[in-house]
């Protein structure tokens, strides 16, 4: 890694969707009780969609908008090999860091039984393949690409049989998508929870590139400068409507899930997010109302750090006694009724990571990798 200055003018209300999102990921991850949360904080059991489940589509949604943002001016001036290394050696750094993480906090599994996919591994994966789509394809290109990959995976999950099974199936541990993850990982390399599946799987990369495609596909309009903002506006609201609706008609045939990435799922969380984003984009860079926003902002110019931070502080606060007792035992559990000692405990870490990267925020260093 390396810190660098910011030196170019950000679109603000892209960096306060990503920090809003990055708590919102630390918050749902961190709970003081894994045993006492709120069912909006916890992700469906299966089918379904909760506020939770938003987090990550909306984060790799914002992948998407970012490549744009980061590469327009770039694909013209710079050589494409040249990016596609930068970019590549940030993928390798993504990936790395959780496993490296896992050895650190989980000595005893040792590589034997680390886990491949993750969240990490995923969007670095969204990330480097979304950059070549970007820089090698036109905007009429993603979108077929885009519309073929739904529509490809909704096949592949709901037509094909799946090996050892017989029969095409959308069930945790038997879909195409748990086989292929047993067949190129092996058990020992998926989910703790489970062993048999996982919900970061191999398979399931592909519509999540779909969600990073429609975020590029967002990007793109808003840097059109032949447009007036209020007609932005305008139709990203129309374009996130539309989606959301088409996704709850695909519902009906191929259910919204998180865990399966389906295609219903993406169209769902991509509309939703394009609103979302519409709405910051209004408010902030077109009303100018600005005074909500530097929570956000500390958390967005850092969002990977302070994501990649989320793992560590939390297990070396937990190391923390007071009086033999740990943090939580202290200071919450004794005050609260159980569910919301777990919830001021999650906010409390997010408070905690937040004056992190508030320091690196006024010191002016933003970590790249």
């Amino acid at each position: 890694m390396t810190s660098t200055q910011i030196k170019t003018q950000r679109l603000l209300s892209l960096d306060v969707f990503r920090g809003a999102t990055i708590a919102a990921m630390i918050l749902v991850n961190d709970p003081g009780d894994w045993g006492h949360i709120y069912a909006p904080l916890e992700h469906s059991k299966w089918d379904g969609c909760t506020p939770t489940d938003l987090v990550f589509p909306f984060f790799l949604f914002m992948v998407g908008v970012s490549v744009v943002y980061a590469m327009e001016s770039k694909k013209t001036t710079v050589p494409h090999g040249k990016l596609l290394l930068s970019a590549l050696r940030r993928t390798a750094i993504l990936i790395a860091i959780p496993w490296i993480t896992q050895l650190i906090f989980h000595p005893d599994g040792g590589l034997a039984h680390l886990r491949l996919p993750g969240v990490l591994p995923r969007i670095a994966l969204v990330y480097f393949i979304c950059t070549i789509l970007y820089l090698k394809t036109s905007q009429k290109t993603r979108d077929w690409i885009f519309a073929f990959t739904l529509i490809g995976y909704f096949i592949i999950m709901t037509c094909i049989p799946v090996p050892g099974v017989g029969y095409a199936n959308l069930k945790p541990e038997t879909n195409m998508g748990a086989w292929i993850d047993r067949l190129v990982f092996t058990t020992n390399h998926l989910w703790r929870e489970s062993h048999t599946w996982d919900p970061e799987g191999l398979l399931g990369t592909l519509p999540a590139i779909a969600t990073s495609l429609f975020g590029i596909r967002v990007g793109s309009w808003l840097k059109r400068k032949d447009r007036d903002d209020n007609v932005k506006v305008s139709w990203m609201f129309t374009y996130g409507v539309i989606a959301v609706v088409l996704g709850l008609i695909w519902d009906l045939f191929f259910p919204i899930n998180k865990a399966l990435w389906t295609s219903s799922f993406v169209l769902y969380t991509g509309g939703l997010a394009t609103i979302a984003l519409a709405l910051c984009y209004w408010l902030i860079d077109v009303q100018g109302r600005k005074r909500f926003t530097y929570f956000f902002v500390v958390f967005g110019a850092n969002a990977i750090t302070a994501y990649v931070l989320s793992g560590y502080i939390p297990h070396y606060m937990g190391m923390i006694k007071i009086g033999g007792a740990s943090i939580y035992q202290t200071l919450f559990a004794p005050y609260f009724s159980p569910i919301n000692a777990s919830l001021v405990s999650a906010i409390f870490t997010v408070a905690i990571l937040w004056l992190v990267m508030w320091i690196f925020y006024i010191k002016k260093i933003f970590i790249k990798i």
